[in-house]
């Protein structure tokens, strides 16, 4: 693989670096379940026509420049070296070839992949699932954006299986607007809610530090808390809850559609804790959630994010917010949204202090150093910050926004779709997707470790037990 010299660089933005380090290395796998089996050829022309013309991070390596600055620099991409197709064994049945997709995604989570050429792959698996007729599995490493900068260039390879000429819908984003409320208020109002604000960030802001930095939860059954837990292999697990009964758990306690997943997650969680080692329902557990800190109402176009003044650009856009897990108390069974009211209630916290973009603008400070003896130094602070902030947790958690309407790549119709991180130093991670008014809820667990299937039939009781609770007006007054 050859360099072209004429080809400009673009320098690698520190987070990227952070992201690729000795001390870090995570990637994303989406995983897409089609209809009908992909042709070999297809897929090829495909990823050469379409996939690489969406970035050029697409066909590009990261190298040194004579200062020994990252930069990012154009390659000839050799599809051989990218695009696999697995032998698989013929005449199995479709539980079989679940175990199989299985087993092949946790040993392609545990490849590192070569630095010297584009950090992606593509992985298609022709054998028939019960969930679908064939698997394509993408892999991409976070240093070459975010979920945000990665489904976006999904979108950008998809079209709308119903009519591909008409733009693919996605749900509505509410952003919050304060100034009414900042502009009726009272001065005292004002003068109050600014102290409120202060004090919880600073209060939120020195937790998080100290999470971050020296206060481990304790190891339970969703937290091994060994070192190199990273370098093990996973089991992922997937399940999917109809967005309408969602909504449904939502109207009973007047909360979010976060909130909601967030609860049910909590309680399914602390239920299987509780079924493998009863004390541990009650241990101090911390989930870590990632947010995107842009400001947007919807994805754009990739050709959109890549611009200078974009309004939600490409890259790694994210902070993370440490959320305690609510104990699980003996009268659990009686009152279940009471998880979903105490999600609302710490996210409600979480919201009014700004504690998540101060630590995000104390990494911007530490990486604007520029002088080479200190910036050797100051760059290698933010990945053992990261790596630490995820190996003090329990469990990670993240969430994406897909489509309303069926989607499809050159006519095959998608009928599925997940995805996961691997190369995290956690046990355990949760990540959503909703897609057709659904919510795909993926359990990546530390092989050997966490039952990932027990643990989902606990997310699953958990989903049930909301659902069909039936709501007191005695406990929405208390809370």
């Amino acid at each position: 693989m050859e360099l072209k010299e004429e080809e400009e660089s673009e320098p690698v933005s520190p987070t990227a670096q952070y992201l690729s380090s000795s001390t870090l290395s995570l990637c994303i796998l989406a995983i897409l379940e089609f209809e009908q089996v992909l042709d070999d050829s297809l897929l090829m022309q495909l990823v050469k026509d379409v996939f690489l013309s969406i970035s050029p991070r697409f066909s590009s390596v990261m190298v040194r420049d004579e200062n020994g600055a990252k930069q990012r620099k154009r390659v000839e991409v050799k599809l051989i070296n990218h695009v696999k197709f697995p032998f698989c064994p013929s005449g199995l049945s479709p539980e079989s070839y679940d175990k199989y997709l299985g087993d092949y995604i946790s040993e392609i989570g545990m490849q590192q992949l070569p630095q010297s050429q584009p950090l992606w792959e593509i992985h298609l698996i022709r054998s028939p699932t019960s969930h679908a007729a064939c698997t394509l599995i993408f892999k991409l490493h976070h240093s070459l954006g975010d979920g945000f900068s990665l489904m976006g260039a999904l979108l950008s390879c998809l079209q709308r299986a119903d009519d591909p000429s008409l733009p693919l819908t996605l749900p509505s984003v509410f952003l919050p607007s304060t100034a009414k409320d900042e502009s009726n208020g009272s001065i005292f109002t004002r003068v109050l809610k600014i102290f409120s604000t202060v004090s919880d960030t600073v209060l939120d802001f020195c937790w998080n530090f100290v999470k971050s930095t020296t206060a481990e939860d304790d190891q339970t059954p969703i937290r091994s808390g060994d070192d190199r837990v990273e370098f093990r292999p996973v089991r992922v697990a997937t399940m999917t809850f109809s967005l309408d009964h969602v909504k449904q758990i939502k109207t009973k306690v007047v909360a979010t559609i976060n909130d909601v997943v967030t609860g049910i997650i909590f309680l399914g969680t602390r239920l299987y804790m509780q079924e493998l080692r009863h004390d541990s329902s009650n241990a101090k557990s911390t989930a870590l959630i990632l947010l995107n800190t842009r400001v947007f109402r919807s994805y754009e176009s990739v050709k959109d994010m890549l611009k200078h003044d974009a309004n939600a650009p490409w890259g790694n856009y994210f902070a993370f917010l440490h959320m305690s897990i609510p104990e699980l108390t003996d009268d659990w069974s009686s009152n279940p949204l009471d998880f979903v009211v105490k999600a609302r209630q710490i996210m409600n916290f979480k919201k009014n202090s700004l504690a998540v973009y101060l630590t995000g603008r104390v990494l911007e400070i530490l990486k604007n150093f520029r002088v080479p003896e200190v910036w050797n130094y100051f760059i290698s602070i933010p990945p053992r910050y990261i790596h630490s902030t995820l190996k003090n947790t329990s469990m990670g958690m993240t969430n994406l926004i897909g489509p309303v309407e069926k989607m499809a790549l050159a006519n095959h119709p998608v009928k599925g779709l997940y995805f996961a991180v691997v190369g995290a130093p956690q046990s355990l991670s949760v990540t959503i997707i909703s897609y057709m008014e659904k919510l795909r809820v993926s359990v990546v667990a530390e092989d050997g470790f966490i039952d990932s299937q027990k643990l989902k039939s606990c997310v699953e009781h958990a989903f049930e037990v909301m659902l069909n609770a039936k709501v007191e007006t005695k406990f929405l007054n208390s809370h």
